[in-house]
């Protein structure tokens, strides 16, 4: 299974009101594995940050000026999501954005969900924890994820910080082991019912060298002396 977690910073809260997204943030885990891929990018909003907005990034328009626009990452990042499970925190905020953008960006990039399926982190984390504060912030304190490096809000930090939530949200939900193996689920089923047909392989037997049984005789011979006899008689000898 292919996730992508997914974060936005924005000019503001509300898309409604014209606000953009400046940053995005997204890794990548398959088989709830991280894998190394991510896309990051700053954008130029085209617009002032609100004071609100500006004090939790740190970013403002003048670090954002040389940045490319918003619309010369679409096809990129809607590759990088396609077919993917988007793990988001408050999914509608991002979301929202993100369809705000495509939709500038030309009818023809559609919507998030043409091209991915969303999981909101935030509702799994209210459901899970009924009454509690379930800010990222608050589920990194509860599951155990440092986050003293978060002075503020940063989409690719945001990201990394969600993966570890998740994973410790969820933890017990992964797979049996096959992806880390290296044998995939196909193989491991064919074998399971080659088990249960009762069709076998032939076993290679390793025979001890005169070397190894004089030495495991020695080593009986030994525990014989302490315990006055063997349990096993006849266990030194070939088979």
């Amino acid at each position: 299974m292919r996730q992508i977690v997914l974060d936005t910073e924005t000019t503001g809260l509300s898309w409604e009101k014209g606000n953009r997204i400046v940053e995005i943030g997204c890794i990548e885990l398959v088989e709830r594995r991280p894998t190394g891929r991510h896309f990051h990018r700053y954008f130029n909003p085209g617009r002032e940050m609100e004071p609100g907005a500006q004090e939790v990034t740190g970013l403002t328009l003048d670090f954002l000026r040389d940045k490319p626009r918003f619309e010369s990452a679409v096809d990129e990042l809607i590759e990088f999501i396609r077919g993917a499970e988007l793990i988001i925190h408050n999914a509608s905020f991002d979301v929202g954005f993100l369809d705000y953008e495509l939709s500038l960006a030309g009818r023809q990039h559609g919507r998030v969900s043409d091209h991915a399926s969303v999981l909101d982190t935030l509702a799994m984390a209210r459901e899970r924890y009924p009454g509690q504060r379930n800010s990222l912030d608050a589920l990194c304190r509860r599951l155990g994820v440092d986050n003293g490096h978060r002075k503020l809000h940063g989409a690719l930090l945001d990201a990394e910080l969600l993966a570890e939530v998740y994973l410790g949200m969820t933890s017990g939900q992964g797979d049996l082991g096959l992806a880390a193996s290296g044998e995939p689920e196909a193989a491991a089923a064919a074998a399971t019912a080659a088990r249960l047909a009762g069709t076998s392989t032939a076993r290679v037997v390793r025979r001890a060298s005169a070397a190894e049984e004089a030495a495991h005789a020695e080593r009986l011979a030994k525990i014989a002396k302490r315990a006055g006899k063997l349990l096993w008689p006849g266990a030194g000898t070939s088979a």
